[in-house]
C-alpha cells in the first residue's frame, strides 16, 4: 500500500484516508453476508439466526450436525454427485471450444471478429432467465428450421444430462474466451512462424509452442467455467429434471420448501471452494504475467 508523503496537503490527506475508508466500507458490505453464514453453519439448533448460546460463545451452542446431515443425507449427496458429474464435462467442452474460438478471433485477418466476439460472449450479457427460456424451447423442440427445411432430431434434450451439460457449456464458453484472449494479447506471433519454418505442423505448433504460454489463461477460464456450472441453478431448473438435480437446485429447495439449515453448511463449503479457486486464478495470473515478461520473475 502506498504511503502518504509527509509533504501532502490537507486535501490530499483527506482524499487518502477518505478513499481507504470508503473502500473498507464497500469491502465490508460485500463480505458481511458471507461472514454471517459461516458461524451460523455451526449452529447446534435448526435455526437461521444466532441463538443465545452462540452469542455467549457457549461450546454447546455450536455443532457439526448440519455438516453431518449434508454428508449423510441421500438427497444432498445425489445433488452433489450430479454437480460433480455435470460441471467437469461442461468445463471440458467450454475450454475446448472457447480456447479454439479465442485463438481464431485473435487473428487480425478474421472478418467481423468484433461482431463474432460480441455474439459469443452474449450469454454473459443476456439475462439468465432469457437464456434459460431459449435453451428450454430449443432443446425441447424436435424440429430445427434450416434453409433446406426442418431438421428432425430423434430425441429431445430437456430432462437429460446432455442437455444440462450443453447448456452449462454455453454459459462457460464466454469466460474461457475472455481469459484466453487476454492471455493472447502479449503473445509473440513470431514464435509460431518460427515453428512453421522449422517444419512443425499447426497441431504440433499449438501444443508445443502456443499452449504452454497461454496455459495460465486456459486454466483460469476453466476455473471460471467450472464455478459457473457448479453454481448455476436457473438453467438447470428449465432444462433439467429431478434426476439432474444439482447442488444449487437442492439449496433452492432447502430454502423454498424444506427450510433446511443444512444449506448454511453447504454454502460455507462452497465459499471455501470458491476462495481456493480464486487464489488459484490469482496465482495463475501472476505466472502468466511473468511468462510474458510483464512483471519481473
Amino acid at each position: 500500500m502506498a504511503k502518504l508523503p509527509p509533504y501532502a496537503s490537507p486535501a490530499q490527506r483527506a482524499w487518502h484516508y477518505g478513499y481507504r475508508t470508503i473502500t473498507g466500507l464497500i469491502f465490508f458490505f460485500l463480505i458481511a453476508p458471507i461472514l454471517v453464514i459461516i458461524p451460523l453453519s455451526f449452529n447446534a439448533q435448526d435455526f437461521f439466526t444466532f441463538t443465545p448460546a452462540m452469542l455467549q460463545l457457549d461450546p454447546e451452542g455450536y455443532s457439526l450436525k448440519h455438516y453431518r446431515d449434508f454428508f449423510g443425507n441421500s438427497d444432498w449427496q445425489l445433488a452433489l454427485r450430479n454437480s460433480l458429474k455435470i460441471a467437469p464435462v461442461a468445463t471440458l467442452i467450454s475450454v475446448s471450444l472457447g480456447t479454439l474460438a479465442a485463438i481464431g478471433l485473435s487473428q487480425s485477418h478474421v472478418p467481423g471478429r468484433r461482431l463474432i466476439m460480441a455474439v459469443m460472449i452474449s450469454p454473459m450479457i443476456v439475462p439468465l432467465i432469457i437464456s434459460a427460456t431459449g435453451m428450454y424451447f430449443f432443446y425441447s423442440n424436435p424440429y430445427i428450421p434450416t434453409p433446406f427445411g426442418k431438421l428432425e432430431i430423434p430425441i429431445t434434450l430437456t430432462g437429460t444430462y446432455t442437455g444440462v451439460v450443453l447448456s452449462h457449456a454455453a454459459l462457460g464458453i464466454p469466460f474461457v474466451i475472455i481469459t484466453v484472449t487476454a492471455t493472447l494479447v502479449g503473445f509473440d506471433r513470431s514464435l509460431t512462424r518460427a515453428a512453421a519454418m522449422m517444419g512443425a505442423d499447426p497441431v504440433t505448433t499449438f501444443f508445443r509452442v502456443q499452449m504452454p504460454l497461454i496455459l495460465p489463461g486456459v486454466i483460469s477460464g476453466a476455473l471460471f467455467a467450472f464455478i459457473t456450472s457448479f453454481d448455476e441453478v436457473v438453467v438447470v431448473l428449465f432444462v433439467g429434471s429431478a434426476q439432474q438435480k444439482t447442488l444449487p437446485w437442492q439449496m433452492f429447495i432447502g430454502l423454498r420448501e424444506q427450510i433446511s439449515p443444512t444449506i448454511l453448511a453447504v454454502a460455507t463449503l462452497l465459499v471455501a471452494i470458491s476462495v481456493l479457486l480464486l487464489i488459484t486464478v490469482e496465482l495463475l495470473r501472476r505466472r502468466s504475467e511473468r511468462l510474458r515478461g510483464l512483471t519481473p520473475g
